[in-house]
This record gives structure tokens, C-alpha cells and sequence, in this order.
């Protein structure tokens, strides 16, 4: 049967999805979440009987039960001790010669760990904890020690064979077989042992506790209203399908087998993404890196020709966007019109108005900025361009604040406040917006926001988003982690906000940080900000252009969306029907 399954793989290495949806759309945020199906998939099918054949001359599972019976009658030194007789309904059906049984009937003792605190500079007993555990591995050499008298060793030393299992927080569940161990060690209060008895063997158990029967068990058997957890004697009970000893091992030795193979395609699979990842990273730098407009179309041209093969993955259709917002601020996106006013002049008007509002007292003081060099200008610009300081081209770049009394003076409606989460590149995301009263909006009236402003994220993971204050909203206030860029001149704020989100800006928001941190970035860094400044009409040609493309690039997402949807949808129905 798996065999077959496994013919198209194709299936499930298509299958993919993303780890966090907040974050980029890069290979580093990709799921393969076909093959982690199929993992699961070898588990479910292994724990069902249906991975390996049954030999009926090998001794049913009841001899081995009765064994282990025995096994710990004397281990328990309990004469009367009795293993306890399944009365459960069954989950499923299994093969005549496995037995249904729970887990405490296959193991000497399900306890809890060792309550103490960790020492790093103990270097005696080792303290194995929930976090040490990483991968179904543990790195030793970092794991602490602990103080612990004599008399409590033998109660929780680690055996090669024993297995623990998290029991709380967001790990539960999640289990980790001893093995390889050549040190003394003890294990933790967080973590459950589920200590081997000399017949049982662990490496089946380890297989049945990554099937969905171990986990729906576990999740239906949680404890507690907040922070989820099981306790010992929940995992006692907990239903096993148990097959005869000689075929567990023929179990775990296919499984073994098959995760080598889902290892295998998963390598492949993410140098798969790498590679392509790299080329189409490689020939977009053609485009960036073009001398002129005839350099640059042939580069086009020889791109176009593989275009379908090339940007088939959210990750390239990303690097494609970022490839059009810098060629936009190269002056290479739109051809340039010697009939436009050059930016040197506009420039010019612009700081001759500021000029006359900050005489009348309608526009604060502001710093005088230096001149840019030539060594401060990244590359070239066409000649009707300037490069010009962003704090030159705006009329107000300043942060906002958190108002006095925090928490307790947002209300559930009113002045928006907006917030970081709050700010995306695409528009403003509400579904967590506060309010202001109008007297605390009036109190922090320097960071007022109008409509046409630019709002920028100024410190923290979501460093670099920014959008435009649509006009329906008229007016709302920020906090300290989002900067208000009011340009100048109002028809430059399309242009302006694309150009922040070049990959030009972006490396400069986030090479330019300021503190011991690197934790945000300033209004007076800011405002000094190199900008490539073109014409006010070229402005207008160049935002139509990458909205026209940037459109295309939407549509070409929501295709692969919509591929890799049936993907997973396919990989779903496949594993649903094999293990119904």
C-alpha cells in the first residue's frame, strides 16, 4: 500500500503552505506540509497494521502481555498485581493477532519528573528538561545540572529505552526516546516518564506516540482551563493497539526506512526551492543592474522567455515585486519626458514654501540638512532626477506617543489609534484597533494623522511596514512605534511610499537603526534618508506603472494560492481515505 502511495510523491512534495502568515513570503518561511502529511501518514498506517504483513507463526501479542505482566509483577515486587483489562471501545480494527491494551499495561511506571532548579555550574547530575529537547534530540553538553541527594537518584535516573512526554505549555504532548545515553541524568517536573519494562519495546511505542490516535487521546484527555496540560494518570490510559513483539520490530525497521525516504524528499525538495530561489534572484539582478533603457530590455526579453517556469512560487513572485519597486526608483520603470519639469525645480518651490509657512508660524523649524555627496549617492539617476534628504520634501516626520494612563484611556470607539500591528504595507489591518476621547486626542495633537500621510513602523519585527492614511478614515493618532512622513507636496505620496518600500529604502531602514539594539529608528535619522526624486509628472507615470504590474504579480500569487490549495486539498483526501 505505501508503496504505491508513494509513487506519487509529487503530491506530497507539492503539497506546501507557509509557517507564519505575518511573515515574508520567503523560502525561509515555506511549509512543506505534504511531506509532514506523509510522516504522519506512516505513523497512522504503521499503529493500524497496514505497513508491514502479518506472519502467523509468530506468537500473538497476548503471550507478550502476559510477560510483561509478569515483568513487573516482580519488578513491583507486588504478588497481587494485575495488569488492567481493556474495557474501552475500540478506535478501530486491527489484525487478529495484535491486542488492544493500555499503556501502563506495557510499562513499569508512568511518573512525573524531579522538582528542582537547574544549576549550569553543577557539573554532577544532569537536569534533562522540556527545552532541552529539540528535534527528538538533546544536546547534552548544554543541559544543566542539578543538586540531588543520593537517595533520590534511582527514583528518576534516565535509562537508554525510557521515553518522556512533555506535559504542558505548547509542547505537550511531544516526546523524546532515551537513547545513546552514556551519563547520569535526571529529568525534569514538566516531563512525564514512561519507564521500560525489560521485554517492551520502546522504539514502537516512540512510532504509536506520533500517530493522530496518540495525540487525539492526549487533547481529549487535557487538563485545565488556561495553559493545557496532562497528567500521569490520563497517559495510563491511554489506548495502544499492540502488535506481537517480532512484528514491532519489522514495524519500526519500515518506518525507519520511510522517514529516511520522506528525509530524503524534503532535502531535496528545499534545495529544490534554494536553487530556484538563487537563479531567479540572479537573473532579476540583470534588470536592477542593466547600464540603460537598451540593456535593460534585452535583459527583459531574455527573462520573459521563461517566465511561467520562473516566478511559480510566492517567494519569486516577492523578489519580482522587489525587482519593480527598485527599478522604479532607478528611473528605469517609465521612459523619462524632457517636456517635465525637472525634480531640481520642484525641489526648489518646495523649500521656498516651507520657507514662508515656518515665517507665518504655520510650520515648525525645522533641521538644515546638508547637501548629499556624491559618495552618499548609491547609483546613478536619470538627469531630470535629484537626490534630495527626505526631511527637504516633508512637511512633518515625527513619532507618536502611548497616552498618559496607557491601557485604560482607549475606549471602543471614537479617534482611531493606531497601533504597529495596525500599519501594513498593503493598508491599514483594524481588527485590533483602539479609540481615543477627543480631549486625549487634543492632548497629543502634534501627532494628529491626516489623510495622504505616510505612516512608517519605526521599531521592532514589523520595522520598515508603511502605508497611506486612506482619506475615508479623516483622521486618527499613533503610538511611539509608528512615524507620521507628511510630504510636501500631496501628489508625491504614492511615488514616496513605494520608494519606501523599495528594497533600496528598506536597507536603509533597517542598516540605519539607532541604539545598543539597533531597536528603532529616529526622526533625525530619518529625515537625512537619500531619495531619489523624480519629476512630479514622472511621479504619476512611474506609480501607474507599478500598480499595473504589481497587479500582475497579485494575480500570479493568487494563482499559486490556488494551485497549492488543491495540492493540500489532494494530499488531505489521499491520507483521509487510506487510514478511514
Amino acid at each position: 500500500m505505501i508503496e504505491s502511495i508513494l509513487k506519487g510523491f509529487e503530491v506530497w512534495t507539492d503539497a506546501q503552505g507557509v509557517k507564519s502568515k505575518g511573515r515574508s513570503k520567503s523560502i525561509d518561511n515555506i511549509s512543506l506540509e505534504g511531506i509532514a502529511r506523509l510522516r504522519e501518514l506512516i505513523f497512522d498506517i504503521a499503529v493500524q497494521g497496514k505497513l508491514v504483513d502479518q506472519n502467523i507463526k509468530e506468537e500473538p501479542a497476548t503471550i507478550l502481555l502476559d510477560t510483561l505482566e509478569k515483568e513487573k509483577e516482580k519488578l513491583t515486587k507486588d504478588s497481587k498485581f494485575k495488569s488492567s483489562q481493556f474495557n474501552s471501545i475500540e478506535p478501530f480494527q486491527i489484525p487478529g493477532s495484535w491486542q488492544w491494551t493500555y499503556l501502563e499495561n506495557i510499562a513499569l511506571d508512568i511518573h512525573y519528573g524531579f522538582n528542582a532548579a537547574s544549576n549550569p555550574a553543577n557539573k554532577g547530575i544532569k537536569l534533562l528538561r522540556i527545552t532541552d529537547i529539540q528535534n527528538d534530540d538533546v544536546n547534552w553538553e548544554t543541559v544543566p545540572g542539578c543538586e540531588i541527594s543520593k537517595d533520590q537518584i534511582p527514583n528518576y535516573l534516565l535509562e537508554n529505552g525510557d521515553i518522556l512526554i512533555a506535559r504542558t505549555g505548547g509542547t505537550i504532548g511531544k516526546s523524546y526516546l532515551v537513547s545513546n545515553l552514556n551519563l547520569e541524568a535526571v529529568f525534569a517536573s514538566y516531563l512525564i516518564r514512561v519507564k521500560k519494562l525489560p521485554s517492551s519495546y520502546s522504539d514502537f511505542i516512540k512510532i504509536y506516540l506520533g500517530s493522530k490516535l496518540y495525540w487525539k487521546q492526549l487533547y481529549e484527555s487535557s487538563m485545565g482551563t488556561g495553559q493545557p496540560n496532562v497528567n500521569g494518570t490520563s497517559l495510563k490510559k491511554l489506548m495502544i493497539p499492540f502488535p506481537p513483539l517480532a512484528e514491532q520490530k519489522r514495524i519500526v525497521a519500515k518506518v525507519d526506512e520511510l522517514m529516511f525516504l520522506c528525509d530524503q524528499l524534503e532535502e531535496q525538495q528545499t534545495a529544490n526551492l534554494t536553487t530556484h530561489h538563487y537563479l531567479v534572484k540572479i537573473l532579476l539582478e540583470t534588470l536592477t543592474n542593466a547600464a540603460d533603457a537598451n540593456e535593460l530590455q534585452i535583459a527583459w526579453e531574455k527573462l520573459s522567455e521563461h517566465f511561467d517556469t520562473l516566478f511559480c512560487t510566492e517567494d519569486s513572485i516577492e523578489q519580482l515585486k522587489q525587482t519593480i519597486l527598485q527599478l522604479a526608483i532607478m528611473g528605469r520603470l517609465v521612459k523619462q519626458d524632457s517636456n517635465d519639469e525637472p525634480a531640481s525645480q520642484l525641489i526648489e518651490r518646495i523649500i521656498e514654501e516651507k520657507g514662508i509657512l515656518i515665517e507665518e508660524g504655520k510650520l515648525k523649524k525645522q533641521n538644515i540638512l546638508a547637501d548629499i555627496k556624491d559618495e552618499e549617492k548609491p547609483y546613478s539617476i536619470p538627469e531630470s532626477w535629484s537626490w534630495v534628504r527626505l526631511g527637504n520634501i516633508t512637511s512633518k516626520i515625527g513619532s507618536g506617543s502611548t497616552p498618559r494612563g496607557g491601557n485604560n484611556v482607549y475606549a471602543d470607539s471614537g479617534i482611531l489609534f493606531l497601533r504597529s500591528q495596525n500599519i501594513r504595507n498593503e493598508g491599514l489591518l483594524l481588527d485590533d484597533v483602539v479609540y481615543i476621547d477627543e480631549e486625549t486626542n487634543k492632548k497629543m495633537s502634534n501627532t494628529i494623522v491626516l489623510p495622504n500621510d505616510i505612516l512608517l513602523n519605526i521599531t521592532g519585527g514589523s520595522l520598515g511596514r508603511c502605508t497611506i492614511f486612506p482619506a475615508e478614515e479623516k483622521i486618527a493618532n499613533v503610538s511611539q512605534h509608528v512615524t507620521i512622513i507628511r510630504p510636501s507636496v500631496p501628489d508625491s505620496t504614492l511615488y514616496l511610499h513605494s520608494c519606501i518600500l523599495s528594497p533600496y529604502i528598506q536597507d536603509l531602514i533597517w542598516g540605519r537603526q539607532i541604539g545598543a539594539n539597533r531597536e528603532g529608528l529616529s526622526k533625525r535619522i530619518l529625515e537625512q534618508f537619500e531619495i531619489p526624486f523624480p519629476p512630479l509628472e514622472e511621479q504619476k507615470r512611474i506609480v501607474a506603472k507599478v500598480q499595473e504590474l504589481l497587479s500582475i504579480c497579485d494575480s500570479l500569487s493568487m494563482r499559486i494560492t490556488k494551485s497549492r490549495g488543491k495540492q493540500n486539498m489532494l494530499s488531505v483526501t489521499i491520507v483521509e481515505s487510506v487510514i478511514a
